[in-house]
C-alpha cells in the first residue's frame, strides 16, 4: 500500500482548487444580488420616499377595495 503525503490530517488532498472555484463563484453571486437590490434611479431621498409612499398608499387601496368585495 502506497503512502500518500497527507499530512497531520490523514486524507490526501484531492480535490484542487475546488475551494478557491467555490470561492469566486460565490463572491460573483453575492455581487450580483446587491445590484438588484438598490437601483440608482436618480431619485434624490426625498423623491424616492415621495414615490415609495404613493405606492403604498395605492396598495392600501387595492387591499381594503377587495376586502370590501362580496364573496
Amino acid at each position: 500500500m502506497k503512502h500518500n503525503d497527507a499530512g497531520a490530517t490523514g486524507i490526501a488532498m484531492t480535490r484542487g482548487n475546488q475551494r478557491e472555484l467555490a470561492r469566486q463563484k460565490n463572491m460573483k453571486k453575492q455581487s450580483n444580488s446587491v445590484k438588484g437590490k438598490r437601483r440608482d434611479d436618480g431619485l434624490s431621498a426625498a423623491a424616492r420616499k415621495q414615490r415609495d409612499s404613493e405606492i403604498v398608499q395605492q396598495k392600501q387601496k387595492k387591499a381594503t377595495e377587495k376586502k370590501e368585495e362580496p364573496k
